[in-house]
């Protein structure tokens, strides 16, 4: 069994071990952590791949940028 997991840090109660533990019952598990980047969230997606590469494209052409009205960041 394969189950990835994205929570904050601060989201790792003694309940989320224990619900762990119940999954996983008598079975030897494995555990690795790393720092979930949101970039791999996106590619992990084909529909959110397409529509990243698509907005990168844009900006490369310049076209469809939205520029915000800069007076209210004075």
């Amino acid at each position: 069994m394969f189950n990835v997991y994205r929570l904050n840090a601060a989201e790792l109660t003694p309940d989320f071990v224990e619900a762990l533990k119940v999954q996983f019952k008598g079975k030897e598990i494995k555990i690795i952590v790393s720092e979930a980047d949101e970039t791999d969230y996106i590619l992990s997606s084909p529909e959110y791949r397409d529509e990243l590469l698509r907005r990168i494209q844009d900006i490369r052409e310049g076209k469809n940028i939205v520029v915000p009205d800069q007076n209210a960041f004075k």
